[in-house]
């Protein structure tokens, strides 16, 4: 890092340059940078705007909800298996806890899944709320699935539902004014716990 940013325009001439300040709380905006704004580097997110890894359309045959339970539960984040379903953390989370339950089996529509698919993804959907009351004490729930591209649907060649665990004041100015969520807990740590708070045993009926 440079031990000097180049200062705004219009300061005096010989004061365009400022020292950067490394280690002390800043009072003024200008010790951050030109334009007084700080930063918050998300690189990672770049495959996701790119759409690396996401089928071209619900005609595909291989896409990332079919490779993922071929991984470890944790290189997948899988926070448990069943036998038609598995829950999965998603990459991109709206809240820590936000789960996703997919069928193993590659299909689009919510009408094409099998009566033990359907069984199934109810039960998990139950279970994944279990499992988010216990191990963080979710106060509610955004539930549902996006059917097909046009309804918001990042991968639809492959159905999946989502469960956004909820929490009183968890909105706040960043996502609505600066576009950025701010993830208390990383999500191997995340797929732990809601491991270990999975309820376990038969289907709930």
């Amino acid at each position: 890092m440079p031990d000097h940013v180049p200062g705004p325009d219009d300061l005096d001439p010989g004061q365009n340059d400022i020292p950067a300040r490394r280690d002390v709380v800043l009072d003024d905006v200008y010790e951050i940078a030109p334009d007084g704004f700080q930063r918050l580097w998300m690189p990672h997110r770049l495959a996701y705007i790119k759409g690396e890894g996401k089928p071209a359309d619900a005609s595909a045959v291989e896409c990332p909800f079919c490779a993922i339970p071929k991984l470890s539960d944790a290189d997948g984040l899988i926070v448990a298996r069943g036998t038609e379903v598995y829950a999965v953390l998603n990459l991109y989370p709206y809240n820590s806890g936000h789960l996703m339950v997919v069928p193993y089996r590659h299909v689009a529509d919510y009408t094409d899944l099998t009566d033990p698919e359907t069984d199934e993804l109810a039960d998990f959907t139950k279970r994944a709320m279990i499992a988010l009351r216990q191990a963080s004490q979710a106060q509610g729930f955004n539930i549902g699935m996006n059917m097909g591209g046009v309804a918001g649907a990042g991968i639809a060649a492959h159905l999946h539902q989502h469960v956004v665990p909820r929490w009183g004041g968890d909105a706040n100015f960043m996502p609505v004014v600066g576009r950025t969520k701010v993830l208390p807990q990383l999500l191997g740590d995340t797929r732990v716990v809601l491991a270990d708070a999975w309820p376990k045993g038969e289907p709930q009926t």
